[in-house]
């Protein structure tokens, strides 16, 4: 058995880097100012379009992709830099955010020139909005044990199953679906394929599912054999397991994996005070620790992907991590500083009761979100050559 390790390189970020941080933060400010949003720790939460927007005319949306199809050519350590602040201040990210991380990525890879010309600069302009379709009822984090089916037609492709955890679905614009098109072979990798569906022109059903909130983020999509043109596919059919895989290393690696329990740290500190005793002071210099760490690896891995690698494994390792961490916080918080959780009144600055009682109430989707814990470690071992 050859065991193998990982190295995560420090990479040399751009000059002007810091400008740009700076620049995103007085952008911040203002915004927040100005009463735009309220901070959420939820990044999928807040929904705004105007927001979107606003990113997009500032050219930070579509950050590295070519100047022909309404980006900006920037690095991926730049995108980095936009995406970290953006998060630590709780801004309304979520109508841009999968089809800027993952969607249109994927197109300006797999996708057709006249897919990439029709989508693309709407999603750097922040008006066009993507929802994720992997995930299906009784399939888990299994993504080769997909039963959605897509058979070809005269006129296309007719698709027939459903998708669930589809975020903001009733809101967004198209969907990537994931179908399986053909015999899985032997590794079950075999047979899938992707497809773009229209949530403004298809016949789907979006049936809404609630979170523990009762908040309605998430959706169950259903395909009743539902017609798609052939121009639909995106990439080569039965092909798309690694077209799959590249997506879920932009998902899995990045600080929104991390920081999902960031502004209950600020609070926490502030809860503590400037002369913390002494196990409030361990407690948050092992949990800041933590995080510069796993913030040092996801850097790490948007250098490989400026670089042109695929950290598949490295990305997992960041989620899994990231996902122990957040739930950490949490844990130590409520050790160190124990308050009666309370949510905070709609518009208002959550305090650290109130921060607290949101943080807690999303602590299960954490370990879900993008991959179980089990899925991770099994992409780890893998890649360890232990399995």
């Amino acid at each position: 058995m050859t065991i193998r390790g990982f190295e995560f390189p420090t990479p040399e970020l751009p000059p002007g880097i810091e400008a740009l941080r700076a620049d995103v933060r007085g952008f911040l400010e203002a915004e927040f100012a100005a009463g735009s949003w309220a901070p959420q720790s939820n990044f999928m939460a807040g929904f705004s379009a105007e927001f979107s927007q606003k990113l997009g005319a500032r050219g930070w949306l579509g950050m590295t992709w070519p100047s022909r199809y309404g980006g900006h050519e920037c690095s991926a350590l730049e995108r980095y830099v936009v995406t970290e602040e953006l998060l630590a201040a709780g801004a309304p990210v979520s109508a841009h955010w999968v089809a800027d991380r993952q969607s249109g990525p994927l197109l300006l890879r797999y996708g057709s020139e006249a897919q990439r010309q029709a989508i693309l600069p709407r999603i750097a302009a922040g008006t066009c909005y993507f929802s994720i379709g992997m995930s299906e009822p009784d399939s888990g984090s299994d993504l080769a044990s997909i039963r959605c089916q897509a058979k070809p037609a005269d006129d296309g492709w007719i698709i027939t199953g459903a998708k669930v955890w589809t975020s903001n679905a009733h809101r967004n614009h198209f969907m990537i679906a994931l179908c399986r098109t053909g015999p899985a072979g032997d590794d079950r990798h075999g047979g899938l394929s992707q497809f773009l569906i229209d949530f403004k022109a298809d016949d789907v059903a979006i049936n809404p599912i609630y979170n523990l909130l009762g908040n309605h983020e998430f959706n169950e999509v259903v395909f009743d054999e539902l017609l798609v043109a052939g121009d639909r596919l995106i990439g080569r059919e039965g092909e798309d397991w690694q077209q799959v895989t590249s997506e879920l290393a932009l998902e899995r690696s990045g600080p929104e994996r991390f920081l999902s329990t960031f502004r209950l740290l600020v609070e926490l500190v502030r809860a503590c005070g400037p002369e913390p005793d002494r196990r409030a002071a361990e407690a948050i210099g092992r949990l800041t620790a933590h995080l510069v760490t796993l913030r040092r690896m996801s850097l790490s891995i948007a250098g490989m992907l400026e670089a042109g690698e695929m950290p598949n494994v490295e990305a997992a390792i960041v989620k899994d991590v990231g996902t122990r961490f957040e739930r950490e916080v949490a844990e130590v918080a409520r050790l160190v500083a124990p308050v009666e959780p309370a949510r905070g009144a709609p518009g208002n600055e959550p305090n650290y009761a109130a921060v607290l009682a949101e943080s807690i109430l999303h602590l299960p989707s954490y370990t879900l979100r993008a991959g179980t814990t089990e899925i991770m470690r099994s992409i780890i071992a893998r890649g360890l050559g232990l399995r």
